[in-house]
């Protein structure tokens, strides 16, 4: 096709969202290279990324303009070869496994502590917020924490597990506030060090280590965030390691995002350029992988929280733009911006949730009372 006619093409899908081609509305695509087209009708998502990375096209209001594109399903009309691709990796190979299960945190969780601080905010939890009552990222994600705390039921003297525990926030809150201790499992080094010193003094192990090796008992665990990074084909698995190491009167907190989709279907550019092997579940599937395991005491969504936490987290990596430009490039500016503002549209469509499951072995005697 010509330039010209991939440009209409470009012009009457975008129309089906209510976005024009170098229109005055903030949600409008402004085209600075015409071989823009070409590259997104060969390469989907994947090729739009890039194209906004190599500065080929800009939106005032990024968020707003994928938040359209979403809820009017434009990115159905995109399928391409890479889309594809992707899908096939994530349902047909075990990318989680072995050596593979550490390539998330080299690739991500690796890029730099001093991106994640400057992000998060006072407490590092790169996780959605709470913000049923707050009104303020800080507030929201302690709100968050000490929910998480209170669903577990936490004590005194508790001896906690935290799958995936990042930069050891979580732990560092409850061993704090309810006086628990515990052990917290990372696949990146660079968190791995940072949360050992962000919970010196407390009765706190942190260990460089793969879920899978875990065989020790625990009065409770939690799991906030990680689970995105286990793989369709490991959830079984997954959970039967809680089951193993989870007293018989203890509970489980499952933190993560969940999607409306079908399961494993992996954008291509996130694969490439922010989580790659990482899967977002499917309610089918996790139901599938808990049964004869776990008994589920509540399911909590609160997806529509990640919008803000999400907004609050672009708005202090622009702040601090003119710091950590010193040791990355415009492009990762670039790129980081568009992850974050996809990220942002993907929970205000509501294509994506955030579930907290609580689960036990064999049921709450008399039942759970759920805090909210």
């Amino acid at each position: 096709m010509s330039q010209d006619s991939l440009r209409q093409r470009a012009a009457e899908l975008l129309e089906m969202a209510g976005v024009h081609i170098n229109g005055s509305a903030p949600t409008d695509i402004r085209v600075h290279d015409e071989q823009f087209y070409a590259r997104v009708f060969a390469h989907g998502s994947l090729g739009l990324g890039e194209a906004y990375m190599d500065g080929w096209w800009d939106a005032e209001d990024l968020p707003g303009l994928f938040t359209k594109i979403l809820r009017s399903h434009l990115d159905d009309h995109l399928k391409t070869l890479d889309t594809l691709i992707a899908h096939f990796k994530a349902r047909f190979i075990n990318r989680q496994r072995g050596q593979h299960a550490f390539e998330i945190g080299k690739a991500h969780y690796d890029r730099g502590n001093d991106l994640f601080k400057a992000m998060l905010g006072k407490r590092m939890m790169y996780s959605c917020g709470y913000w049923a009552s707050a009104t303020n990222l800080d507030d929201a994600q302690e709100a968050k924490l000490d929910l998480i705390c209170r669903k577990l039921k936490l004590k005194p003297g508790m001896h906690v597990l935290d799958i995936g525990c990042g930069w050891g926030e979580a732990l560092k809150f409850a061993a704090e506030r309810y006086g628990i201790n515990g052990v917290g499992i990372t696949v990146s080094s660079e968190q791995a060090e940072f949360a050992r010193e962000m919970c010196h003094g407390l009765p706190i192990e942190i260990r460089l280590q793969d879920y899978r090796e875990l065989d020790e008992p625990f009065d409770a665990i939690m799991s906030i965030g990680m689970f995105e990074h286990v793989g369709g084909r490991n959830y079984r698995e997954y959970f039967e390691v809680a089951r193993r190491c989870l007293k018989e009167d203890g509970l489980f907190l499952l933190h993560s995002i969940g999607t409306n989709q079908a399961p494993a279907q992996t954008d291509p550019w996130i694969e490439k350029y922010i989580f790659p092997n990482s899967m977002i579940p499917a309610a089918s599937q996790v139901s599938a992988a808990l049964e004869g395991l776990f008994v589920v005491e509540d399911w909590h969504n609160f997806g529509t929280d990640y919008d803000r936490t999400l907004s609050a987290w672009r708005a202090n990596f622009e702040a601090a733009w003119p710091m950590l430009c010193n040791h990355y490039d415009e492009r990762f500016r670039r790129m980081w911006h568009f992850y974050l503002s996809v990220s942002t549209a993907v929970f205000r469509s509501r294509r994506n949730q955030l579930w907290q499951l609580t689960l036990s072995p064999h049921g709450v005697p008399g039942g759970y009372r759920v805090p909210r």
